[in-house]
Order: structure tokens, then sequence, then C-alpha cells
């Protein structure tokens, strides 16, 4: 195989059968429930990393069931959302996700940097139950209940908070073990159609797990949760900090100039 057809077709690996296809990526149908809660504030601003900011101690917990997604299929995610900023914008950090399917893990965890972890999640109704669960393995670590479509939501506001930039810590090792990339990504969520969305009472119970730490953020008080259907694009991203570059002169200030840059 030429080298100019190795840098024409590479996108993803493996080179002749990539794991996910090229975008863009539309979902129908996409089904969220988003339980919001107040934790710690301190272990919050532990584990946003910087220039992020910490808004307010609060967490959501996503389940989300996307049954109709271009190139990745029908399957489950769970994790963590902290509300954020970012030079003065309002908007989500995405602390840790589970899903039960190859191709976004992978799409996921090399285009955007979505920190994306094979487990077992489920959204599903119960009678009048919306209830979200997340094993990991055959270890159960949280379980969400909302009461089934009990008042509509108000849909200009959930609209607009799907609109909010979402922010990713995306991280590539080089081939020696040290970080080859390593940026603050910034995506969106294009061509929204909200489809429906409620509110009700809910709980959430969350369980310690060595290799899925949700429990590290304590459920303190549930503050609101939303349930909602909507059809929507999954926008590439753009790198608005680059970690690597912003230690280089610190670095170079250090050594007397006598370094070796980090090649990108």
């Amino acid at each position: 195989m030429h080298q100019d057809t190795v840098r024409g077709s590479a996108f993803a690996m493996p080179l002749t059968s990539p794991a996910y296809p090229a975008g863009p990526y539309r979902f129908r149908n996409r089904e969220y429930l988003i339980i919001t809660y107040r934790t710690d504030p301190q272990k919050l601003r532990d584990l946003v990393p910087e220039p992020l900011q910490v808004c307010e101690p609060l967490v959501k917990f996503e389940f989300i069931r996307m049954p109709d997604s271009t190139g990745f299929g029908d399957y489950t995610e769970g994790g963590q959302v902290i509300p954020v900023s970012f030079c003065g914008r309002r908007g989500s950090y995405t602390h840790c996700m589970f899903l039960d399917d190859h191709p976004p893990i992978a799409g996921g965890r090399e285009l955007w940097g979505f920190p994306k972890k094979l487990a077992s999640p489920t959204l599903r109704t119960e009678t009048d139950t919306l209830v979200g669960t997340l094993d990991y393995g055959p270890v159960r670590v949280a379980t969400g209940t909302m009461g089934y479509k009990h008042r509509a939501a108000d849909l200009a506001s959930v609209k607009a908070s799907l609109a909010e930039p979402n922010f990713l810590l995306k991280i590539i090792p080089h081939v020696d073990g040290t970080p080859r990339i390593c940026e603050l990504v910034e995506y969106h969520l294009e061509d929204v159609h909200l489809r429906g969305a409620w509110t009700g009472p809910a709980a959430l119970n969350l369980w310690s797990h060595a290799l899925a730490p949700v429990a590290e953020l304590p459920v303190l008080e549930v503050v609101s949760a939303v349930h909602l259907v909507a059809d929507l694009t999954l926008a590439l991203g753009k790198v608005v900090h680059d970690y690597l570059a912003e230690a280089e002169p610190r670095h170079r200030k250090g050594r007397n100039m006598n370094f070796t840059m980090i090649s990108h």
C-alpha cells in the first residue's frame, strides 16, 4: 500500500476496517434521564481540570438510550457531567461515561476525547417509573428513578441547555507512554429537534467501585430531574486549550532553554 493511500484513507483504526465510520453522527429518538444532584464542592474542585471553573457544587447523572445512531448503532450510556464555566461561558464537563458498544467507545475516545469505558447501563420504563441503572461487570454502581412524565418541562429551557458548549479532556499517549495529546476539547450538539421533555420526583443511589468510582461524587441532595427525547447531531470538536503547549514555556525556563520539544 502506497504512503499516499495510507494518508488519504487513514481516519480511524484499523486502517482497512475502521472501528467506526466517518461522521457526521445523527441520533434519532435519543432518550435522556438526567438527575441533577448536589455534592461535595471540594471533591468537584479536585476533579475538574483548569482552566474550567466549577460554578456550583452540582453533578448531572445521565442515563441515555440511543436506539438509532448513525454508524454507532443501538446502545445505552451512563455517567456524570459537571456544570462548569470556561472564559465566562457556561457549559458542561464530562467526567466519566460508561457504555455497552465498542464503536462509540473507540470513536468517542479517539475523535473527541470522551472518557468512555465498557460497562452495562440501561434505561427503561417500569410501569409508572423511569429507571436507569449502571452495572460495571456484575456490580451495580448506580440506580436512578423518576416518576414517568409527571409534568411537562419548559421546552425552551431544555433546548437552551442542550445548546450549551460541552468540554472534554482528550488524552492520547505517545508510543513511549508519555502524553502525545493532552487538550481541552469543546463540542456542541447541533440540529436539535426536541420531541418532548418532562419532570417529576427522582432519586439516585451510587455505590463505590474501584474502576467505576461514580460514588466519589456523593449524592447529598437531588435537586431536579428531566426526561427528554430528541433528535440531534453530535458535531465534531475544536481544541480550546493545549496543556502540553502551556507546559513548554515553564519547561523551557526551568531547563535554561535546553530541552526537547514534544512533537505534535
